[in-house]
């Protein structure tokens, strides 16, 4: 045994000791005590027993023959990612912002865009081991006994379990990479493009819609070399290159992170896009984990709320990502244009998984191609509305075109709504058999009543 696999060996004997010893204290649910999150939605959280996993923050084993890598539940992918790109590898799915943990990716969606090739992040999964809320470890593949934790685990947002350990695959890469923008000013073109790009031979696929007459697809491969490197680290902002070079270079490093410096485009709500400001922040903040900082304390004192309200304006906050069926992908974006006016829109397309390899809480069509929309902001209204008016217009309307909503932020489905979209009848089935004691929140309470 390495010493890495000794080290997490006795980091899992310590915790489920704690856990035993601690069953008996208190009656209330089971929660993870995390300093950070990359929800983005408001909770009203009761009296929890916090879990400490930080401890499980490791990169374990990495195989470059076998095309796979051991890590814990807690690391983060700007961790994983130093630590496998030293290998000349990276996982097969890196989700956008450095700060999200490996286990929170697996137990949520996570998604980039190799998603064409490979699907989420827990399509690239092939193990993990699952700490039970009552204290036992249980490990899980797609074909072993406990395959329906496998396959019952990716969207279940710690309602079944935390991830220990997990198994992924990983992708050889090589230094750098060419992307190029093509841009479109029909939204018909512009998907019908996007599908075909996700049939060739790029590595990279993603896009992203300005407006009605303005989107850009964003190919991208890698390459060996490179005549001239761009940096959006700092001072140049990468959104908005996409519109005024029609190639670019990048190293594979900088790719993987490429939205993070400025949270995709939202780092504009803080004003991080003036050049003064940005000078001002410096590197050091200019980066997913500040802004999320940031956001959550102005959740919590309201201060944009009450500016709006004292311009005589009422906001809602509108932060969702939706996966369509490519065919009706240009529909929604009507309806987006139409209903919500969120600009810009990120747009990703999605391999579905393997026929043989169905995620119980995240039914995608298998090998069928989806889009995802990425669009977060908030949207002004002159009148008041009820609480979760746009929200519950954009749930109605995936629901409508046979997609699907992430979880990670604020979701109003009725409870007939919610066990239609996300198979409850099968989630109280893994619930029954691996949480029967309850001492966990469900999903339903967690990610819609926000407990």
């Amino acid at each position: 045994m390495t010493p890495e696999a000794l080290a997490h060996a006795r980091r899992r004997a310590e915790l489920l000791a704690t856990m035993q010893s601690g069953k008996a204290s208190s009656g209330a649910p089971l929660g993870l005590g995390k300093r950070s999150s990359n929800l983005f939605r408001d909770r009203h959280e009761g009296a929890k027993r916090r879990l400490d996993l930080s401890a499980f923050c490791h990169v374990l084993d990495i195989d470059t023959a076998g095309g796979w890598v051991d890590v814990e539940g807690l690391t983060s992918y700007e961790e994983l990612v130093a630590q496998t790109l030293r290998r000349g590898l990276m996982p097969a799915v890196v989700p956008q912002l450095k700060t999200i943990t490996v286990g929170g990716a697996a137990a949520g969606v996570g998604i980039e865009a190799t998603a064409h090739q490979h699907g989420l992040v827990h399509d690239t999964l092939l193990e993990l081991d699952v700490l039970l809320p009552g204290g036992e470890v249980l490990h899980c593949t797609p074909d072993n006994e406990h395959r329906d934790l496998f396959f019952g685990f990716p969207n279940s947002y710690g309602t079944l379990g935390y991830a220990l350990r997990l198994r992924l695959r990983t992708l050889p890469v090589k230094p750098y990479v060419k992307v190029e923008h093509l841009q479109f000013d029909a939204p018909g073109a512009f998907f019908i493009n996007l599908a075909a790009h996700c049939q060739g031979h790029a590595d990279f696929v993603d896009g992203v819609v300005f407006g009605p007459q303005q989107q850009v697809i964003n190919r991208a491969c890698f390459v060996d070399a490179a005549p001239w490197l761009s940096d959006y680290r700092f001072e140049h902002i990468y959104y908005r290159s996409l519109l005024d070079k029609p190639v670019d270079y990048l190293t594979v490093q900088d790719y993987i992170w490429r939205w993070d410096t400025d949270w995709f485009w939202c780092s504009k709500n803080l004003y991080a896009q003036h050049p003064l400001v940005r000078r001002l922040l410096g590197r050091a903040r200019l980066n997913s984990r500040f802004y999320t900082r940031v956001m959550r304390w102005n959740a919590r004192w309201g201060l944009t709320r009450r500016l709006a309200r004292w311009r005589g304006r009422f906001t809602e906050s509108v932060i969702q990502d939706v996966d369509i069926p490519m065919a009706a992908a240009p529909d929604f974006l009507a309806f987006l244009l139409r209903e919500i006016g969120i600009l810009p829109i990120w747009i990703c397309p999605v391999r579905g998984p393997a026929p043989d390899a169905r995620f119980t809480l995240f039914p995608l069509a298998p090998d069928s191609l989806y889009v995802n929309f990425g669009f977060w902001d908030v949207v002004e209204t002159a009148h008041a509305c009820e609480p979760g008016h746009f929200n519950r217009l954009v749930e109605r309307e995936v629901m409508r075109l046979g997609g699907i909503k992430s979880l990670y932020s604020d979701s109003y489905f009725t409870p007939q709504e919610f066990a239609q979209a996300y198979g409850l009848s099968h989630y109280q089935a893994l619930k029954a058999r691996y949480d029967p004691s309850g001492r966990m929140l469900g999903l339903y309470e967690k990610c819609v009543l926000r407990a």
